[in-house]
């Protein structure tokens, strides 16, 4: 049941109408496996008598509603989705009792069987509007109460709630767990909360297992737990998420001058989840992925620590003080990228981060704001599924890039001191972004109105490119950087950044002058690099403070394409690579050049991050944008580059294993396979290359994609690897494999059936889109635009969206696919705003291939 849509008017109509005192919400979870009985006992003020709201509730029944001692007949004031409150009283008592349903798409209560010991495992996503999933609440971020839960589950169940947990007391129900088998059950009653908004409350409860820490805070000693599935306990690296958490603790308490809020802070790693992690008060839930059962990149380490120190900052900007709509639910998601990324680089080991994030979550943001999708950053958020289509690399990527550059505008310091204040004036309230600009113009002496209008209200990237003059000795005589942007959004920005002039000293690039500048406007003088030496390489945007795409004049790019390694800077390197990604991509640059830089500059690449990003770009270019004609050419020039660098890499190292993971991705040739099929049975080894559960699935599911590993084989390893993951792993591999049968099979568990939990139903998505011969998804361009309406309407949200993105014959990238996508958006005007943008998407990516591949057969 998708939901009705809450609107913003209909929210300010509701909170301008009710104050919310408390909620005491009684769950049972031993009723059976698909549902749970659920009461809500809601205390409230309304601000006139009589008056008429309504409270929100999506689940299979509501048996009873009283308000105010008398009783409402469910039949008639319940819709599925609303229970009407008709003639409120100035003080009101509400109880709604009702019956829940599990979900298995990773929104409100979830449940999972693990597989591996038959246990059961729930917790609950309400971000943004699934609370209403497990009990009734009025589901929007600025009714705050403070929330008391009751639960009754398996005695032997650890029951984890935003506040620490009770003794449980013997309950007078039993559980019949999935073998049949009887067992006794207990209740835990929990504390009330804080006041809080309702998306950040949250039930964990299951046979976990828990580590436990402290951490000593402003406020005293703040207990730490740690938690995950009692199979996935061999690989909980405990120590160091304890670690990264208390430098975090460290950072903010200091940063914000403010105590952490609550209580306790547990973070919670939880299976089949939709997203990496959410900031539920006290009680962070985590993805699994970041239970490491096998060796993984030190990109995905460095990863889980800025998720770790992400959800802890929200714990202050979301949690301690919360948006008011959704609206502003950038700026909450924008100030935990910033500050968490700022944690990382400034406390903990990981001194590179901004290179992470100017190579990673910037690239996003640019792609985001490049597609017929983009909005502002700052965009009007009209109701619950603007809020859904929304959350993307705009809202996180972008805005914390926007975030950097308001922090060079007004300087750190004032920017920080307006952070203590508002923090201080607005804990455990609302705000909206004008009551975060205030205090940082107060602090700053800046008036930032004209700053917002820019960049917070209009969309689009703008591109600074340098001219340059110079006379005979190479001194620059005249230089200029020019801004500009699409016709569909022309807006031109302010922009503070800096401009960096490097010069080979033997086979290093050296910074020989760094500039800091006010961009504005199309074309900004720089009188400040007149008179000195150009060196070999102009670098616009150096130190990477601005949100915007760069070019390299002509003899910069030449001296990047020579000398591929030469900038020893992280940061430098990855500015450099991504202006001539960004090149690619706009169809200015031949997707085979591109190529050849990133295969030259892999050889050395050490920085786990950029190794990544070159990967997948590498992989990107060769099968969208290189055109088909030479397609297969660069696809053996990368194999064979791929399995000769990880052969010579240092044996256990991170390069290694990458390496191996994107050679076994493209591996389709006879030798290639080969190759595969020997490291996974042990005849051909890699030194320090351990071939272990997760790389064992690499390699077969290659082997299954090349069309050498059939079903018998695949059924084997998953006996082999008899967990949740396991399955999910073998259900990707079949979906790989390059038969008619294969995608069909795949279509149909994903498409026409219902009963795929979400994780899963990623897994085969995956699958159907691993192809080394793109014509295999050929049969799917009209079923697709034939059946993507009804997915639509028939899912939650996250389902359908999944579903729009990982089934789309993306890999065919040809002008028949964009034609029907087109041709699918001419006449389906009437589609609601997130399936229109889900297919528009998809829409402009093929468009922007099929661009690049033309600018590639141009090239000759």
């Amino acid at each position: 049941m998708p939901g009705k849509n809450l609107t913003r008017e209909e929210a300010r109509t509701r909170a301008d109408l009710l104050t919310v005192a408390s909620y005491a919400v009684t769950l049972d979870l031993t009723t059976g496996a698909e549902t749970f009985r659920t009461r809500s006992a809601v205390t409230f003020d309304a601000g006139t008598a009589d008056a008429t709201s309504f409270i929100d509730f999506l689940g299979d029944s509501v048996e009873s509603i009283t308000l105010n001692g008398e009783s409402l007949d469910p039949a008639a004031h319940y819709d599925g989705t609303r229970i009407a409150l008709p003639g409120l009283q100035t003080s009101n008592e509400l109880v709604v009792e009702a019956t829940g349903r599990y979900m298995n798409t990773g929104e409100g209560l979830h449940r999972m069987v693990d597989p591996t010991d038959q246990e059961v495992y729930l917790y609950t996503q309400f971000e943004v509007a699934d609370c209403r999933r497990m009990f009734p609440v009025f589901e929007q971020p600025d009714l705050k109460a403070t929330f008391a839960f009751t639960v009754t589950a398996p005695a032997r169940w650890e029951v984890i709630s935003n506040q620490p947990t009770p003794e449980p007391t013997p309950a007078e129900t039993t559980y019949t767990d999935v073998r049949g088998e009887q067992e006794p059950a207990a209740t835990w009653a929990f504390e009330p909360t804080e006041r809080v908004s309702c998306y950040i409350t949250a039930l964990v409860a299951g046979p976990y297992d828990v580590v436990r820490d402290e951490v000593q805070t402003r406020n005293g000693t703040v207990p730490l737990g740690v938690y995950c599935r009692k199979s996935l306990r061999p690989y909980l690296d405990a120590d160091n998420i304890f670690d990264c958490t208390k430098k975090g603790f460290a950072f903010f308490e200091e940063e914000f001058d403010q105590p952490y809020p609550f209580s306790k802070y547990d973070q919670l790693f939880v299976p089949e989840y939709n997203a990496g992690a959410m900031e539920n008060a006290g009680c962070v839930t985590f993805a699994e992925i970041y239970v490491f059962r096998a060796k993984v990149s030190d990109a995905l380490i460095e990863r889980r620590a800025l998720t770790i120190l992400h959800e802890l900052a929200h714990m202050w900007f979301g949690d301690l003080v919360t948006m008011q709509w959704w609206d502003d639910l950038w700026l909450n998601e924008s100030f935990a990228e910033w500050a968490s990324t700022t944690c990382q680089a400034e406390a903990t080991q990981w001194e590179t981060a901004w290179t992470t994030f100017g190579a990673v979550e910037k690239a996003w943001a640019y792609n985001q704001d490049q597609l017929s999708s983009t909005h502002p950053i700052a965009a009007d958020i009209t109701d619950l599924e603007a809020v859904e289509v929304n959350f993307d690399g705009i809202t996180y990527a972008k805005g914390a890039s926007v975030l950097k550059q308001l922090v060079a505008y007004v300087g750190r310091e004032p920017f920080v001191a307006g952070l203590r204040t508002y923090f201080a004036k607005h804990r455990w309230g609302n705000t909206t972004l004008r009551d975060l600009l205030v205090e940082l113009e107060a602090t700053s002496g800046r008036d930032l109105k004209e700053w917002s209008q820019l960049w917070l209200e209009t969309a689009g990237v703008n591109t600074l490119t340098p001219h340059v003059e110079t006379d005979a000795d190479g001194i620059i005589t005249a230089a200029a950087i020019e801004q500009t942007a699409t016709q569909e959004l022309p807006t031109l920005r302010p922009h503070r950044l800096a401009v960096g002039l490097y010069a080979l000293q033997g086979e290093r690039l050296v910074r020989t002058e760094s500039i800091e500048v006010d961009v504005a406007g199309a074309r900004t003088e720089l009188p400040q690099l007149v008179g000195k030496a150009k060196g070999d390489l102009l670098l616009v945007n150096d130190q990477d403070l601005a949100y915007a795409k760069i070019r390299l004049d002509e003899d910069s790019l030449r001296t990047a394409v020579q000398h591929p390694r030469a900038l020893t800077d992280s940061l430098a390197r990855a500015l450099v690579l991504g202006a001539a990604w960004d090149m690619t991509r706009d169809a200015q640059m031949s997707a085979r050049d591109f190529v050849s830089l990133a295969l030259a500059t892999l050889r050395e690449e050490t920085d786990s991050n950029l190794l990544r990003a070159l990967l997948g770009r590498v992989g990107v270019a060769a099968t969208m944008y290189v055109a088909p004609q030479h397609r297969e050419a660069v696809l053996s020039e990368i194999t064979g580059t791929l399995r000769g660098l990880a052969v010579s890499a240092e044996p256990g190292s991170d390069a290694q294993l990458q390496l191996v993971q994107a050679f076994a991705a493209e591996a389709h040739q006879p030798e290639d396979v080969a190759y595969v099929r020997g490291l996974l049975d042990g005849t051909s080894t890699l030194a320090g290359l351990d071939v272990d559960t997760e790389m064992r699935w690499t390699l077969l599911t290659s082997l299954a994609a090349a069309g050498a590993a059939d079903d018998a084989a695949i059924t084997a390893e998953q006996e082999r690897d008899a967990t949740a993951t396991g399955a999910e792993r073998a259900a990707r591999a079949r979906a790989a494999m390059p038969t008619a049968e294969a995608k069909a099979k795949a279509w149909e568990l994903v498409v026409e059936r219902e009963d795929a939990a979400n994780q899963t139903l990623r897994a085969i998505g995956a699958g159907f889109q691993t192809v080394h011969d793109p014509q295999l998804l050929a049969p799917y361009v009209e079923r697709y635009h034939e059946a993507v309406a009804d997915v639509w309407s028939s899912r939650t949200l996250a389902t359908a969206a999944s579903i729009a993105d990982l089934m789309y014959p993306m890999p065919l990238a040809d002008q028949a696919l964009l034609d029907a996508s087109q041709g699918w958006l001419d006449t389906h005007r009437d589609a609601s705003a997130g399936l229109a943008r889900a297919v528009a998407e998809n829409r402009d990516v093929i468009r922007r291939a099929v661009a690049a591949q033309q600018f590639d057969a141009d090239r000759g």
